[in-house]
Formats: structure tokens, C-alpha cells, sequence
């Protein structure tokens, strides 16, 4: 059956008038929707669920909300407004005109870049796909289904790339991209942080701070691409991985409140007692934020690398607001990174700027991310408590770059095996943290109820009730 492009995939990328890219699409749909019945949200083929669907690029109005059947949720294709005369914003070609198809030079690491960001949209579906199986509350059920479906989009949106931009080459990767799976092990996803599991909402809400604000930067970064299909795609996601932040950074919110009411109300700190009525104790949930952030923060790569190096020179991918610099060329200018010495020590380094991108961008991402921690920590101190959060150094619990596989503590000192061997439990969750947190995860999926683990949330959505039945469980 022909599909109706106007209808079942929203776009602003006229469709309508592109013969060869509608039989691509029609193509690959299938396949993507068997993806989405066999690795999406499980048991969700009959809920409704109030969604918001993107229907356009306008500031206002771009999405609609209601209540949509899952299987039936139009994923769109959508590029952000283009920018008339728009320059290249940095690297060796910096002030000339973007480029509107790709540089045959350049073929090779645009498709490397488009299939990396491809390939985190659908991991992150399959990593939460048993999630809504134990629900704190229909609220959270729907705003999990409303990530899940963005995520998708968000697939969407590479693979329209690929399939416009790369022709057979893009149309096998965009095929792949439904082959591999997270935790596969004859075909794991790309990155490793995207084959983690994710078994409690507890790590779906730091998830959803970390990741997701990882992949914030990352699209960031390629915002700035001068391949101008790219940029004005990543422009538009932004747009959507906004809310994915929001439901991390509530989320634990939500937790930090309700764990504070019982605090109080046991006039106690100790972990145990709060345990024994169904909290989430803090060491308990900075133990998982040091997982969650130490695995987030290898996705930005090597701190020194000769592909950053690379992608910038070329104008592939950027800097983080670029325009925030003042050199846009960045050819003489240095960054000072840290490093492991010869005496299991640290030394710091000034290397060159281009090579350092991954680093400068890291910076920033941890920089943001202590935004909510000392929201967080507020909190603790407005209750009358001394407990505080603390990020991890960027050197803890590193598998890529130059402090992989080298064991230091949270504060980043270098320690020996066997100290790591005795005290990994105090700064990682244990098994039995996970046990505990895993025994809190029951379903609740009563209109305004919520699990005693965390505190109901201060708004709805879309300007309904918090108490509003978000999803019709049919």
C-alpha cells in the first residue's frame, strides 16, 4: 500500500516532490516500524497516550498535543527554518558558504558522524523499553512514551539524511542502524554508554540529565556543521532534547524532595531507616549519579584527538556555540588538558585548540551539569542538612581517552588496583543497591497516584492536571 507522505510522516522537506527519496522511505518505514513493535516500549501496542507530535519548525505552534495510539504516532522529518547566506562559522574554510550537498572529501566522516548520532536515538529506546512495565505514575509512563517517540523522530531524522545525501551507502547504513541493539553482543550499539542497562527509573532519570545532555552538546556541535542539511537538522532536535532534560532534572528532583519528607519525618539521615519505608537514601543516589556521569562523559571521546582535529578544520562539526569564541579558526591557540604522568600522579598539558575539541566541549557539558547538582544540593541544605552532591572528577571511572582503565577515586586521585578492589562499592552502586532500588520499582497506573519513592509532580502537562489519566492503558 503507498503511503500518504503528506499524513503519515509530517515533513518540511518536500517529500511530496521527491520520487526517488519517497520509494527510500518506503523502504525503510517497514522495517522501522517491525523495530519499534519488536524493541519499543513494551506492552505499550494498545495505550493511548497524550504525545506531543511535531507538525512544524514555527516558534509557536510547531507541536500539537493528544491523545495518540502508540503504534500510530507519526514520526516526521523536520529541518529547522534555513539561514539566508549562511557562512561557515569556523575551521580552515571559516566565512565561506555552506555547503547544500555533501563534499565528495568529506563523504566519508559526514556519514561517520550522521550514523554515530543515528545510532544513540534507537539505543536509547531499547535501553528503556521494559521501563514502563513498572511505572511510578501514569504521568511518568507518558512522559517515558513521549522520550521513546522523540527518540524515534530523532531517528528519523539521520536516516532522512542518509537517505538524501548518501545514496546506497546511506541507504545500508540507514538499515543498520535497525540491526544492531543495545547489549547485543554479536551487534551492540556503537557507543558503549548506549548498551548499559537500564532497569529502574532511578537510572532512567539520571539518564535523561546525563545522556541526554551529552547528546544536547553533541548536537550543539554539529548545529555548527557546515553541511547545512545537518546543522538545520540538529537545530530542530534541540528543540525536543530540551524536554528529555527536563524529565531527568525533575525527576530527581521529585526523588531529593521525597527523601527529604522522610528525613524529616524519621529525624534521621541514617540509610537504613530510610530504606525501610521505601526511599531512596542520598549515597545511595550519588553512588548511581557517579555511574550515570563518569559513563556520559566518555561519550564525548579522547581528550586529545586527531579526528576532532579534523572535523573542525573541515567544518564538519564544531564547538558549542561557536559563536561564544573569539577565534573561530583556532589554529594557534592552545587549551590546557589534564593527563596521567609516569609516576601515577597528574600533570596538565597546553595542547593545540583543535585537537583538544572533544575537551573544551566536555568542559562545558560538566559545567552545565552541576547546574542541577547544586539545585540539588539547595535543597538539602533549605531541609537543614549536610549531605551534599558532588560530580566526580572527569578522570573517575574512565574507559576512553587518557585516563582509561586508570583507577582513581571520585576526587580523581590515582589509586592502586587494590584500593580500588576495597572501596568501588562506596562510590558505585553495589548489587546490592541495585536490589534495593530494583524492589522499589513497582507499577502504579491509577489516575493521580503515585510510588512512595518520590514526590508527585508540581505541574502537569500541557496545562492539565498532574492527576490527569496521560495514559489510556487499553
Amino acid at each position: 500500500m503507498a503511503i500518504d507522505y503528506r499524513h503519515a510522516i509530517p515533513n518540511n522537506v518536500g517529500l511530496d516532490d521527491n520520487r526517488a527519496l519517497q520509494r527510500a522511505l518506503a523502504h525503510w518505514q517497514p522495517h522501522f516500524l517491525d523495530w519499534w513493535r519488536e524493541m519499543g516500549p513494551s506492552g505499550s501496542r494498545n495505550h493511548e497516550v497524550y504525545l506531543r507530535t511535531a507538525v512544524a519548525v514555527d516558534a509557536e505552534g510547531w507541536a500539537k498535543y493528544g491523545m495518540v495510539r502508540m503504534p500510530e504516532y507519526r514520526w516526521g522529518i523536520f529541518l529547522a527554518d534555513p539561514v539566508p547566506d549562511r557562512r561557515i562559522g569556523f575551521g580552515d574554510s571559516f566565512g565561506e558558504r555552506t555547503w547544500q550537498q555533501v563534499p565528495g572529501e568529506h563523504r566519508a566522516n559526514l556519514r561517520r558522524l550522521i550514523v554515530t548520532q543515528g545510532d544513540t536515538e534507537p539505543a536509547s529506546v531499547e535501553q528503556q523499553r521494559l521501563l514502563g512495565l513498572t511505572c511510578p505514575s501514569l504521568y511518568d509512563l507518558r512522559n517515558l512514551f513521549q522520550v521513546n517517540v522523540e527518540e524515534g523522530r530523532h531517528l528519523w531524522a539521520m536516516v532522512y539524511l542518509l537517505h538524501a545525501y548518501f545514496g546506497r551507502d546511506g541507504r545500508e547504513e540507514a538499515e543498520e542502524l535497525l540491526a544492531r541493539h543495545s547489549g547485543d553482543l554479536d551487534k551492540p550499539r556503537i557507543l558503549r554508554t548506549f548498551n548499559e542497562p537500564i532497569a529502574d527509573w532511578l537510572s532512567f532519570f539520571l539518564f535523561t540529565y546525563f545522556t541526554d545532555r551529552d547528546g544536547r552538546y553533541q548536537l550543539k556541535c554539529l548545529a555548527e556543521s557546515a553541511f547545512d542539511p545537518l546543522s538545520r537538522t540538529c537545530r530542530f532536535m534541540l528543540t525536543e532534547e530540551a524536554y528529555h532534560m527536563f524529565v531527568g532534572r525533575t525527576g530527581i528532583t521529585r526523588i531529593v524532595k521525597r527523601t527529604l519528607e522522610v528525613m524529616k519525618a524519621l529525624t534521621s539521615e541514617d540509610p537504613a531507616g530510610i530504606r525501610d519505608v521505601g526511599a531512596i537514601d542520598l549515597p545511595t543516589l550519588q553512588r548511581y549519579m557517579n555511574f550515570w556521569f563518569s559513563s556520559s562523559l566518555d561519550l564525548f571521546g579522547t581528550e586529545i584527538s586527531s579526528n576532532a582535529a579534523t572535523y573542525f578544520a573541515s567544518g564538519l562539526k564544531g564547538r558549542p556555540d561557536e559563536a561564544q569564541f573569539t577565534d573561530h579558526v583556532a589554529f594557534d591557540e592552545r587549551f590546557v588538558v589534564e593527563m596521567p604522568d609516569t609516576e601515577g600522579g597528574v600533570v596538565s598539558e597546553a595542547v593545540p585548540m583543535r585537537n583538544a575539541i572533544n575537551e573544551v566541549t566536555r568542559t562545558a557539558y560538566i559545567a552545565d551539569c552541576n547546574i542541577g547538582v547544586r539545585r540539588w544540593n539547595r535543597m538539602i541544605a533549605e531541609a537543614g542538612y549536610d549531605f551534599r552532591f558532588t560530580l566526580p572528577s572527569p578522570r573517575f571511572r574512565r574507559s576512553v581517552g587518557l585516563w582509561a582503565d586508570i583507577d582513581t577515586d571520585p576526587q580523581g586521585r590515582p589509586v592502586s588496583a587494590e584500593e580500588w578492589t576495597a572501596r568501588h562499592r562506596e562510590w558505585l552502586p553495589s548489587p546490592e543497591d541495585r536490589a534495593f532500588v530494583a524492589a522499589l520499582m513497582q507499577r502504579v497506573t491509577e489516575p493521580g497516584k503515585i510510588a512512595g519513592w518520590l514526590a508527585p509532580p508540581e505541574i502537569g502537562i500541557d496545562n492539565l492536571p498532574a492527576n490527569y489519566e496521560y495514559v489510556r492503558l487499553n
